[in-house]
C-alpha cells in the first residue's frame, strides 16, 4: 500500500501533468509514466495548440470550424468550453515558461500565430515545430520542482482497482487505484488512492504505420474497459495526412503547417497538384478528405508515396518555420528547400475513448480521464488541427479541480489484495507475444485502414477473437511481462475499434466505409458498454 498520496495519474503528458499541477496545490499526487516521464505523445507534438488570440478571430469561428471538422458528431456545450478556455490555457503555459514564438510587435502581434487545415484563421500558437516538446519540457520541470508531486517512471499500468479486488467485496464499483508492473523490480506493486486520473494517450500502435510513440497501446482505454466504463467512437481513428515516407526513420510527422504555409501535395507521376480533383478547400481541407484523397492517389496510379512541396517559398523561411524538419530531413539527404519531401498518411489520433462528462468523470466513481483516452464530444469524427494538446489543457485541469470540489466526499480507498502470482509461472514463449503484435497492426492496417469494407472489418474481428482466446490463455498461465500487458491492451482496443466500424452503417468524419458510402441524417455516437 501507499499512503504517501491522495490521487494517482496514470501518465505523465500534458493532460496528466496539468492535473498533477492543479491538484498538488491541495492534495500529494504520484505521477506514473509507463517509460521515461518524456516517452508520451506530447513530446512528439510538433504544430501547436489552436486558441483564439488573433484580433481578427472570435471563439464562434474556433467553434465552427471544430463543428464542421467533426462531421456534426461534436457536442457543442464542450466545444465551446473548450475554445473559450484554450486563451487562459495558452497563458498558464506561458506563464510556466513555454517560449512561444514572438509576433510582430509592430502590428500588436505577441505571439506568431500559423493556420492548419480546417481553420478559416490563423490561431495555432507554437515554439518552431516542436511546441510538444517544449510544452513537455515546462510541465517536467514544474513538476518536478513540486514537493507534492511525485514522478514515477517505468511502471506499467495493468488493471485498475475497483471493489472486487478488496479483501471485503464491494459492489459500489469505486475505483481505488491500479495494479502496476515496476520494471526496476519486475514486481506487480498495489498502489491505492482516492482518486485516479486516466492520461494515458491513445492506441495508434495499433496500427502498423503510426506517428505516435512506442507506448500508444491503448492502455487506458482497455484498464476502464475491463473495469467497466463505457467507450465510445472508437471507429473514428485519425490519420494524418502526410508522414515521412522512409524506410529507414519510420514514424516522422511532417507537421500540418507545413501546408497551413503554402506546401503543395504533388503526383509525383503526373507532376499534378491533385488537392483540386477533391476538396475546394486543397490543401487546407480537414485531415481526414487529405488522407483519403492521398490514399485514393497512391492506390489509383500505384505509387509508394506522394510528394509534399513547399520547395516554391523562400528558403530562409521554410529554415525558420520548419528548423527542425529541416534539419531532421537535411541529415536524410532531402534538402526541403529545394526538393518535396516523400510523405504517405498514418495513424496518428484516437478521437474515439472511455466516455467522460464535462469534468473529466467516467461511469465510475473515483476514476476520471483526460486526454486522447477520453471521448470528450470535442472531436465528434474527426479532431480539428491543434485541438488535442487544448484538450488536454482544459480537461486535465477540469478534471483536478471536480476532484478538489469533491475532495470530502471521496472515500478512503479499503484494505485490497495484493497482486497474486501463486499460479504462474515464468514466460517460455515469448516470440508467441511478438508474432501477435505484429499480426495485429498489420491486419488492422489492411483491414481497418483509411478506406473500409464490411467484409474486411469481419476478416478483422475473426482474426481478433482468434488471437485474444491464444492471449488470454498465455496471459492466465505466465507472470506478466510488459510486451505481454501491452498485447493484451493493444487486442482489447482493436476489438473495440472493429465492433464499432461494423456498428456504424454510414460514412462519417474519419470512417469511411465503401459499403454505406452516404452520410446519415442523424449524428449518433457509438456507445459500447462492458
Amino acid at each position: 500500500m501507499n499512503p504517501d498520496h491522495d490521487v494517482i495519474v496514470i501518465g505523465s503528458g500534458a493532460a496528466g501533468l496539468t492535473a498533477a499541477l492543479t491538484l498538488a496545490e491541495h492534495c500529494r499526487v504520484l505521477v506514473l509514466a509507463k517509460g521515461h516521464l518524456s516517452d508520451g505523445s506530447t513530446a512528439w507534438a510538433q504544430g501547436g495548440i489552436a486558441a483564439v488570440l488573433d484580433a481578427g478571430d472570435n471563439f464562434d469561428n474556433h467553434i465552427e470550424d471544430t463543428m464542421v471538422a467533426g462531421a456534426g458528431l461534436n457536442r457543442r456545450d464542450v466545444v465551446e468550453f473548450v475554445v473559450e478556455n484554450a486563451p487562459a490555457a495558452i497563458e498558464r503555459l506561458a506563464a510556466l515558461g513555454v517560449p512561444f514564438n514572438g509576433g510582430d510587435l509592430s502590428l500588436g502581434e505577441r505571439w506568431h500565430l500559423t493556420r492548419e487545415g480546417g481553420h478559416s484563421h490563423r490561431r495555432i500558437v507554437h515554439v518552431d515545430d516542436a511546441t510538444g516538446a517544449a510544452v513537455q519540457r515546462a510541465l517536467e520541470k514544474a513538476a518536478a520542482a513540486h514537493p507534492n508531486i511525485t514522478l514515477q517512471p517505468d511502471m506499467v499500468g495493468i488493471d485498475l482497482i475497483t471493489g472486487r479486488h478488496g479483501e471485503t467485496y464491494s459492489g459500489a464499483g469505486n475505483v481505488w487505484g491500479l495494479y502496476a508492473y515496476n520494471r526496476a523490480t519486475q514486481r506487480v506493486e498495489t498502489l491505492t488512492a482516492r482518486a485516479t486520473v486516466l492520461a494515458t494517450g491513445g492506441a495508434g500502435r495499433t496500427y502498423l504505420f503510426s506517428t505516435a510513440p512506442r507506448g500508444a497501446t491503448g492502455d487506458g482505454i482497455a484498464m476502464a474497459w475491463r473495469a467497466g466504463c463505457r467507450v465510445s467512437n472508437m471507429e473514428f481513428m485519425q490519420f494524418h495526412p502526410t508522414c515521412l515516407y522512409n524506410l529507414e526513420v519510420k514514424n516522422f510527422l511532417i507537421t500540418e503547417a507545413v501546408r497551413g504555409e503554402g506546401g503543395k501535395l504533388v503526383n509525383p507521376q503526373t507532376g499534378s497538384h491533385f488537392m483540386q480533383y477533391y476538396d475546394p478547400r486543397l490543401e487546407l481541407a480537414p485531415r481526414d478528405v487529405v488522407a483519403r484523397a492521398i490514399d485514393a492517389e497512391i492506390k489509383r496510379y500505384g505509387l509508394d508515396f506522394v510528394h509534399l512541396d513547399i520547395s516554391h517559398m523562400d528558403a530562409d523561411f521554410v529554415r525558420g518555420h520548419f528548423p527542425n524538419i529541416h534539419d531532421k530531413l537535411l541529415g536524410l539527404g532531402i534538402d526541403i528547400t529545394r526538393e518535396p519531401i516523400p510523405v504517405v498518411p498514418a495513424q496518428h489520433y484516437t478521437c474515439g475513448g472511455v466516455m467522460v462528462d464535462g469534468a473529466g468523470r467516467t461511469d465510475l466513481p473515483g476514476l476520471y480521464a483526460a486526454g486522447e483516452v477520453t471521448m470528450t464530444g470535442l472531436h465528434g469524427a474527426n479532431r480539428l488541427a491543434s485541438n488535442s494538446l487544448l484538450e488536454c489543457f482544459v480537461y486535465g485541469e477540469a478534471a483536478a479541480r471536480d476532484i478538489i470540489a469533491r475532495w470530502d466526499d471521496l472515500p478512503a480507498p479499503p484494505p485490497i489484495r495484493a497482486w497474486d502470482e501463486s499460479r504462474v509461472t515464468e514466460p517460455d514463449e515469448e516470440v508467441i507475444v511478438q508474432h501477435n503484435w505484429r499480426e495485429i497492426r498489420r491486419f488492422m492496417w489492411d483491414y481497418v485502414g483509411i478506406v473500409r469494407t464490411t467484409k474486411r472489418l469481419e476478416r478483422a474481428m475473426h482474426r481478433v477473437n482468434l488471437l485474444a482466446q491464444e492471449v488470454d490463455d498465455y496471459y492466465g498461465h505466465f507472470r506478466v511481462t510488459p510486451d505481454l500487458i501491452e498485447l493484451r491492451n493493444l487486442l482489447e482496443v482493436a476489438r473495440l475499434i472493429v465492433r464499432s466500424a461494423l456498428s456504424r452503417k454510414e460514412s462519417r468524419g474519419l470512417h469511411y466505409t465503401t459499403d454505406y458510402p452516404d452520410m446519415l441524417t442523424e449524428a449518433r455516437d457509438t456507445v459500447l458498454a462492458p
